[in-house]
């Protein structure tokens, strides 16, 4: 087991302005997903038909009434400009996750990604709320149904930014770290079954298991799962 080493996102390069601002690879694999993304766009929607007849088309009309539909059945047909949000975040947690299949280090796995998604979700779950409930039905909420509530309600409010960007780090990190274990354990196993042989032959097989579980499955989970928080937490703020 030796020679494994779990560390933070490494530094690519730093930026000599401010006092010098680092760019780990979180932020440079981050951009390049938005580039991916952007160029996907452009070529699911060139030149759109009235009657699609393109594959590409029609992958791009099913991808967004999918969303429509799962948005409208989760928040209601008020909330349907929160589609291009919901949508931007499932794509950006689904890649940023995914990229680990290229033997990149996902961006989920790092805590600075998932809070910041976390904590904008926490600002329009405000938004929301003063919207609908103008800044005295909103403040009034924390004293409800009793003022003894206050500081548990105050509590519970600021708990949910926290709780959602935990668990979706928490998840994709502990697969990176366990998926790091396996892989020098059974280089290990290799090593001391076929001595001197640098061929680690135990990693065949096990591992792409565990990539199959921690990479797709786990990937698109919890994609899912932060979106749907996101979108039942604003609704829910509507009253």
């Amino acid at each position: 087991m030796s020679g494994i080493e779990v560390t933070g996102p490494k530094i690519m390069f730093e930026i000599p302005i401010l006092g010098g601002i680092t760019i780990t690879e979180t932020v440079v694999w981050s951009w390049c997903i938005i580039g991916v993304v952007f160029l996907l766009c452009l070529v699911l929607t060139h030149k759109l038909e009235k009657v699609p007849v393109k594959k590409t088309q029609q992958i791009a009309e099913k991808l967004v009434i999918t969303m429509d539909s799962l948005v409208e059945s989760s928040m209601g047909k008020n909330h349907m400009g929160y589609v291009p949000y919901i949508m931007a975040l499932f794509t950006m947690s689904l890649f940023g996750s995914l990229i680990s299949l290229l033997g990149l280090r996902p961006v989920t796995a790092d805590i600075n990604t998932t809070m910041s998604w976390a904590i904008l979700t926490f600002l329009l779950i405000q938004f929301n709320g003063i919207k609908n409930k103008g800044i005295k039905g909103y403040l009034k909420g924390f004293v409800e149904p009793i003022p003894l509530l206050l500081p548990i309600n105050i509590i519970s409010e600021f708990s949910t930014p926290l709780s959602m960007g935990f668990r979706h780090f928490g998840n994709i990190a502990a697969g990176t770290i366990i998926t790091s274990l396996v892989y020098g354990a059974l280089a290990g196993l290799s090593s001391m079954v076929f001595g001197g042989l640098q061929i680690p032959v135990f990693q065949a097989g096990l591992p792409a298991v565990l990539s199959l579980y921690f990479d797709l499955f786990t990937a698109g989970l919890q994609a899912f799962i932060f979106c749907m928080l996101t979108m039942v937490f604003i609704a829910n703020n509507d009253s």
